[in-house]
């Protein structure tokens, strides 16, 4: 009886654990950051790591006005987003490495259907609360500005030269 007891206090331990583990920061520096697109300036964390693009805005409840997530990658190509864990409704905008504003996505909670950029020159991609883009009238064409978000980047102890950011923006 007392070999169950320890058993059973020791699978609550470890469901304890468990669920401790769910509760993982959503990246590496939650901090945001402000950075302008075209005359809108939202403020911005950034996910600069495969474990930080993975996560994403997973498993969060809310997203708060006028807040969202870049990600920047080392180079550009063909990206692809999905919701995976996601409850919040977003807007993914697709830039390329000048900041130029290529596609805007809407992505749906939960969603697992993976969400493909037409184009290959895909560098940034920013995630916001639907309708906050086209709320702003912020569509393609629309520009990103890369002096914020190389400050941004150093400021994380990252190097900009590891990044194929344009460097005439």
């Amino acid at each position: 009886m007392q070999a169950l007891y320890y058993c059973v206090l020791s699978a609550l331990l470890l469901c304890a654990c468990t669920s401790e583990k769910v509760q993982i920061k959503t990246v590496a520096s939650d901090t945001y950051f402000s950075i302008s697109i075209d005359d809108t300036t939202p403020k911005l964390q950034l996910a600069l790591t495969q474990s930080e693009w993975s996560r994403g805005l997973m498993y969060r409840n809310t997203l708060a006005e006028d807040h969202g997530m870049l990600f920047l990658f080392k180079e550009p190509g063909r990206r692809s987003f999905w919701m995976r864990n996601t409850k919040i409704p977003l807007d993914l905008a697709y830039f390329d490495a000048n900041g130029k504003l290529l596609e805007l996505h809407s992505l749906y909670p939960y969603d697992e259907n993976t969400v493909y950029s037409y184009s290959e020159e895909i560098l940034i991609a920013v995630e916001m609360s639907q309708g906050w883009f086209s709320s702003r009238n912020i569509r393609p064409g629309s520009k990103l500005d890369l002096e914020a978000l190389k400050q941004a980047v150093i400021k994380r102890g990252h190097y900009i030269a590891d990044y194929a950011l344009d460097n005439n923006p």
